[in-house]
C-alpha cells in the first residue's frame, strides 16, 4: 500500500526494566534506535509484546516521553493507547498527539466480554469524539488475548463516521483470511492492514496491506527490511523464510519472556530477563530451549545487535 503512515516493519517493542520493574528507558531507547536502523520503519511501543496493561496511563505517557528524550522520533512510534475505559484511552491518545506521534493502536474495551457490535461502535465513535482529530488511530485485532474481536461492520461504520481518523489495523488473529477479507473491504479507502505474524509479512505486501507490526521483530528486523524492500525474488524469499523460522522459534515457549531471553544473549545483556509479574523469566530448560531454536532457525549472530551491549 502507497502512502501508509507506517508501511513496512515495525517491531512490537519489548519495554525494558529495571531490578524494582520501573522501566529502564537508556536500555529500551538504544533497542530502539538499533530496531531503526536495521530493518524496522517504526515502531509500536507498550503493546502486548511491551506489556503495556502492566503499567499504568501515568507510567506509559513517562516511557513515551523519555524515549523522545532520548532521541527516539515521536513519528516513528506507534503507541499502545487502548484500555477499557474511555477516558484514560482518551487521555493517552492526546498525550501521544501532543508529543508527536503520528498514531496510536488502540485495543477494545477488552474487560466485558461479548459486547455487540453496536457497543464496540459507540465505544470508538466516542473516543474520536473526544479526541478530536489530528492523530491517526488504529484498532488492534487480538481476540486471543483481548476476547473482543474487530469485525468487518464496526470498521465499515468507523470508516463511514469518522473519515480518515481510523487509518488501520494490526491484525494478530493469525487468521490470515480475515486479514485479506479487510484488506479486500478497506484498502482502496485507505485503511492500512498490518499483520501481527511474520510469517505473512510477503503475502500481505503482496495483497495490498501496508506490513507488519511483530513481537520477533526485536530480532529478526534485518530480514523484516529486506522483504519490505525487495516484494518478491530469491533475496525476497529467503528473508521471508527466515522471518517464518524465527517466528517459530520465538512461540516455541512463551513469547515474551522467550523474546527477553533471546535479546540478553544476543546482546550479553541480562537486564533484558527482567519481566513484570504476573510474567516470569523463563525457566532454564526453556531458556534453553528458545536460544536452541533461534540458533537452530539460522539468525545468528543477529546483524549489529552485538553492539548494543557496549553502546
Amino acid at each position: 500500500m502507497k502512502d501508509a503512515l507506517f508501511g513496512g516493519v515495525n517491531a512490537a517493542v519489548l519495554t525494558a526494566m529495571r531490578e524494582d520493574f520501573s522501566p529502564d528507558l537508556d536500555r529500551m531507547a538504544a533497542h530502539a534506535k538499533w530496531l531503526l536502523a536495521n530493518g524496522c520503519n517504526g515502531l509500536g511501543i507498550l503493546g502486548t509484546t511491551g506489556e503495556a496493561n502492566s503499567f499504568s496511563a501515568k507510567e506509559r505517557m513517562a516511557i513515551l516521553e523519555g524515549l523522545i528524550a532520548r532521541g527516539v522520533p515521536a513519528s516513528t512510534m506507534m503507541p499502545g493507547a487502548g484500555v477499557s475505559s474511555i477516558t484514560e484511552t482518551v487521555e493517552l491518545t492526546q498525550h501521544a498527539r501532543a508529543q508527536g506521534c503520528r498514531g496510536v493502536l488502540l485495543l477494545p474495551p477488552f474487560y466485558y466480554k461479548n459486547p455487540s457490535d453496536d457497543g464496540i461502535f459507540a465505544f470508538f465513535d466516542e473516543v474520536a469524539k473526544r479526541v478530536g482529530g489530528g492523530i491517526a488511530l488504529y484498532l488492534y485485532n487480538f481476540p486471543q488475548q483481548s476476547a473482543v474481536p474487530f469485525s468487518l461492520n464496526v470498521i465499515g461504520r468507523l470508516l463511514d463516521a469518522h473519515p480518515g481518523v481510523f487509518k488501520g489495523v494490526k491484525d494478530s488473529s493469525g487468521d490470515y483470511a480475515n486479514m485479506k477479507a479487510m484488506i479486500d473491504a478497506f484498502a482502496s479507502r485507505g485503511f492500512e492492514v498490518y499483520s501481527g505474524s511474520d510469517e505473512f509479512l510477503q503475502k500481505i505486501l503482496a495483497e495490498g496491506g501496508a506490513g507488519c507490526i511483530t513481537a520477533a521483530s526485536n530480532g529478526n528486523s534485518h530480514w523484516g527490511g529486506i522483504v519490505y524492500a525487495k516484494r518478491t525474488g530469491p533475496e525476497a524469499d529467503a528473508a521471508q523464510a527466515m522471518l517464518t523460522a524465527t517466528r517459530k522459534a520465538a512461540t516455541s515457549v512463551a513469547l515474551i519472556p522467550g523474546l527477553r531471553e533471546i535479546i540478553a544473549r544476543s546482546t550479553g545483556d541480562a537486564g533484558w530477563r527482567t519481566i513484570r509479574p504476573p510474567h516470569l523469566p523463563l525457566s532454564q530448560a526453556d531458556a534453553d530451549k528458545a536460544w536452541a531454536a533461534w540458533e537452530a532457525a539460522g539468525a545468528l549472530p543477529l546483524p549489529g545487535l552485538m553492539k548494543q551491549a557496549a553502546e
